[in-house]
């Protein structure tokens, strides 16, 4: 397992259109508004987490993942919480979107400022060789179990017997449910209700701020590793952080894969 760090600024609130609901385990997030800079880019807003909050939901927490198509490395699951009860007070941060849709940069001075802004955060992760035992999915769901058994831990006797947790799982599918009470799961001392929603990471601010908080995370692991040992620097994970890129396919090709790659993939 690799070793990885643990653990609230709010701007404008956009206007609050309504959401549409498409069935009560998968949400359709309706358009949000963009940035006011120019950018272009979708202005998350906290419109579904108010709605599962309206649900009766105690905790609302956001998920999304990084390294899924990754050759080498782990895939983390990031887990932003927030309290249903600071939702009328609460703003969106600064600038946060999508990880995908921001720079490096951009991602790490806003990352300690997301941290902030959640009730508690948290990184699951799944190693490459348990990827290769389990599968992409499964790892996935183990992955944001970890991260939620994590968030729990931290928020201890505040979140009381009886509470209820809300979850919003960026995408189609629900990898989370599907392995809970499998033998590999951790416990949860709440469970979490989870409902999928497409480009969540764009629309939905708990959601945005899980996939930068995961995207930093992972990024500092692999620029660590490839810096810390000459075994790995061929291929290039400083960069490519793991990805497929030309020259680590080269490098894989060339020196074969390492004790960090996912060997059941299709590496070169």
């Amino acid at each position: 397992m690799f070793p990885m760090p643990r653990n609230r600024s709010g701007a404008h609130r956009p206007s609050d259109p309504a959401a549409t609901i498409a069935n009560p385990r998968e949400r359709e997030v309706p358009a949000s508004p963009r940035k006011p800079d120019g950018s272009g880019m979708p202005q998350p807003t906290l419109h579904l987490e108010a709605r599962l909050a309206e649900q009766g939901h105690d905790l609302i927490v956001g998920f999304d993942e990084v390294g899924r198509g990754a050759l080498a490395g782990p895939v983390m699951v990031g887990a932003a919480a927030i309290w249903a009860r600071d939702l009328p007070d609460m703003g969106i941060p600064d600038g946060v979107a999508d990880s995908k849709l921001l720079t490096a940069r951009k991602r790490e001075a806003m990352f300690d400022g997301l941290r902030r802004w959640c009730a508690a955060d948290a990184v699951g992760q799944a190693s490459n060789t348990e990827i290769d035992e389990w599968g992409i999915s499964y790892a996935l769901g183990i992955a944001a179990l970890r991260a939620l058994n994590d968030v729990e831990r931290q928020l201890g006797d505040e979140l009381a017997d009886g509470s209820s947790v809300g979850a919003i799982l960026d995408g189609p599918n629900d990898y989370i449910t599907k392995v809970r009470d499998t033998f590999d799961a951790p416990h949860p001392r709440v469970p979490a209700q989870v409902v999928t929603a497409v480009r969540a990471d764009q629309h939905c601010a708990s959601v945005s701020a899980a996939s930068v908080i995961a995207k930093v995370t992972r990024d500092r692991l692999m620029v660590s590793i490839a810096q810390g040992n000459p075994l790995y620097q061929p291929y290039g994970w400083a960069h490519n952080k793991g990805y497929g890129s030309a020259q680590h396919r080269a490098a894989i090709a060339r020196l074969g894969p390492t004790s960090l790659h996912r060997v059941t993939w299709h590496l070169i």
